[in-house]
């Protein structure tokens, strides 16, 4: 059996062979299994909304083992507490277990935007940036989970 790694998002380390132009080394992707049952795929970044991607076109079938085995794992996109103060130089800093939105750029980086809440805003709501700070590897993967429930739309009622 082909050893590939399991659905998620990875950082190349290098170039995908005969597809240099589409999944260049240094660069955000996510590996997944198509619900027909088809060949694990990869694929890079179409959309960003609210700091989360969207899967773009065109998807590339995994045949390369050795350059699946190349991958960097990431941790998923969501909401995480810091594990320490994060100077942000100027005096200005986020506070230990400040809650966080992670995202990423095209590169595979780590990008935080840290959650506000606005005295004006009616409701008893966190907002988060469209503006992030990129972070290393080191704090990326000290980030603790913060499981926030997602609500869906109220279906439409007829």
């Amino acid at each position: 059996m082909i050893d590939l790694p399991e659905p998620g998002l990875y950082r190349t380390t290098l170039a995908y062979p005969g597809k240099e132009e589409e999944i260049p080394a240094n660069a955000l992707v996510y590996v997944g299994n198509p619900p027909n049952g088809g060949l694990t795929f990869v694929v890079r970044p179409g959309a960003n909304r609210r700091n989360q991607w969207y899967w773009g076109e065109p998807t590339v079938p995994i045949r390369a083992t050795s350059w699946a085995k190349s991958l960097k794992a990431l941790p998923p996109e969501g909401f995480y507490t810091l594990p320490a103060d994060l100077d942000l130089g100027d005096g200005g800093k986020w506070l230990k277990n400040a809650i966080v939105q992670l995202g990423y750029n095209r590169e595979g980086r780590g990008i935080i935007f840290v959650a506000e809440r606005h005295e004006a805003e009616e409701r008893n709501i966190l907002v988060f940036s469209d503006r992030g700070v990129i972070i290393d590897d080191t704090l990326l993967f000290k980030l603790a989970w913060a499981p926030i429930l997602p609500v869906p739309k109220p279906a439409i009622q007829p």
